[in-house]
């Protein structure tokens, strides 16, 4: 027999003559997902306590999980893409199962299919924007590509509202503040899934070590968190998580802030990993073969007084992205966990432990990757505010789509103002 949840609401109308209207919901419980350890380890762990099992059982797949990233970064930047879409095409039905499974006792249409129907039309519009920018000689080449590019926007507006209208001739009397509720369930859902999965995949056209360090900041933070927390945890850090520490927290930061100085001195020595990820059209193909910015150049950086009497160094080489790093692998360690406090939030409100169980020992994909989105957020707003400037290669590919008369115009102001900087000489 399902398990139901009683809630009582009560409104209150502005005028306290009027009596209040009250009206009570059965709303089932989420079902809690099985355990699917696999049967292997159950056996192999099966003496051990159920905190020393979980921790065994963590450790394992979590080095599973990292071995599975080191393979798809060895096969570059397309797959990189489609295991980001994949992400997010299972985050999303992570969250949109929870919220199904207290919609569909009411029996109502087409949450399901409009909530997958609007998936499609958000990721439409982005990864249309996307191929635009990046695949701009190859939209121009292509004469079907080339008017879908002029009316993408419109083209994914048109599908939104066919979408919006669907939703409008689905409500149903008396269920319409149900409805309208998971309609803001899906659209919370798009912006906190789908926008970050966008950025994400920016992110990595940016050049793959602006993927791979945040992320793998964060998976650093999460694992010396949890080690630090569980062999030195006294003092718990949130109500929200009870098993977290300060201890966790604290020895999470140090170790994440080290770890991301480290990572990205190794990385910042290849072009394979700093180069921008750019579409080569002659070749139908990804490039990340570039001379690499001074970003990535080692630089003598000289130390302070304290410093150098400590260590009996005057200056030390760094790449300039390790100065960088720090600030990604401190937003890792200080602001990521806060994602992971509000997907515990969530989790409580709706009384489940995890989102899913496709995970052993770690839950949903959205219980590996709550911090993860946020993180994302904030690497493309850093690279945005300190480091990406105006792309000349893409400054080419505009002008070229203008008309001759216009690429005329643009070449005469230019022209006088190169003469003006006495950077050309006037032969006229």
């Amino acid at each position: 027999m399902t398990n139901s949840i009683y809630v009582s609401v009560s409104l209150s109308p502005p005028s306290l003559s009027q009596p209040a209207l009250s009206f009570s919901l059965w709303l089932p419980e989420v079902p809690v997902p099985a355990d699917d350890t696999p049967e292997v380890l159950n056996k192999a762990l099966s003496g051990l306590s159920s905190r020393w099992k979980n921790w065994w059982v963590r450790g394992i797949l979590t080095l599973a999980m990292i071995s599975f990233f080191f393979i798809i970064i060895y096969l570059g930047p397309m797959v990189l893409m489609l295991i980001v879409l994949c992400v997010q095409i299972k985050c999303f039905q992570e969250i949109i199962h929870i919220g199904y499974s207290v919609y569909h006792s009411y029996h109502l249409p087409w949450f399901r299919t409009l909530s997958w129907y609007f998936l499609l039309c958000v990721n439409y519009f982005f990864y249309g924007e996307t191929v635009t920018d990046y695949f701009f000689n190859l939209v121009q080449r292509e004469e079907p590509l080339r008017i879908l590019s002029k009316y993408h926007r419109l083209i994914s507006f048109a599908l939104y509202l066919t979408g919006f209208c669907m939703f409008v001739l689905s409500l149903v009397k008396k269920h319409y503040r149900l409805q309208f509720y998971m309609f803001g369930w899906t659209h919370v859902t798009l912006l906190i899934v789908v926008t970050q999965s966008h950025l994400i995949i920016h992110n990595l056209f940016e050049g793959m070590i602006w993927f791979i360090v945040p992320i793998s900041c964060v998976i650093c933070n999460d694992i010396m968190a949890y080690m630090f927390g569980f062999f030195f945890g006294r003092t718990p850090l949130i109500k929200l998580s009870p098993k977290k520490t300060w201890e966790g927290f604290i020895g999470g930061f140090f170790s994440t802030v080290v770890f991301g100085i480290l990572l990205s001195y190794v990385m910042a020595g290849y072009s394979f990993f700093v180069c921008p990820v750019e579409f080569n059209s002659d070749h139908n193909s990804f490039e990340v073969d570039c001379v690499p910015s001074d970003l990535f150049q080692l630089q003598d950086y000289a130390l302070p007084a304290t410093l150098e009497s400590l260590t009996g160094w005057p200056t030390v080489r760094l790449y300039p992205f390790q100065i960088h790093s720090i600030s990604l692998s401190a937003f890792a360690s200080l602001m990521g966990p806060f994602g992971g406090f509000f997907a515990s939030g969530f989790k409580r409100a709706f009384k489940i432990k995890d989102f899913a169980n496709t995970i052993p020992g770690h839950g949903g994909i959205m219980d590996r990757f709550d911090c993860q989105y946020l993180m994302a957020t904030f690497v493309n707003v850093y690279i945005a505010s300190f480091i990406r400037g105006p792309n000349p290669a893409k400054v080419v590919q505009q002008l070229l789509a203008l008309r001759l008369d216009q690429q005329l115009n643009i070449f005469n102001s230019l022209k006088s103002h190169l003469i003006e900087r006495g950077l050309l000489e006037d032969v006229a």
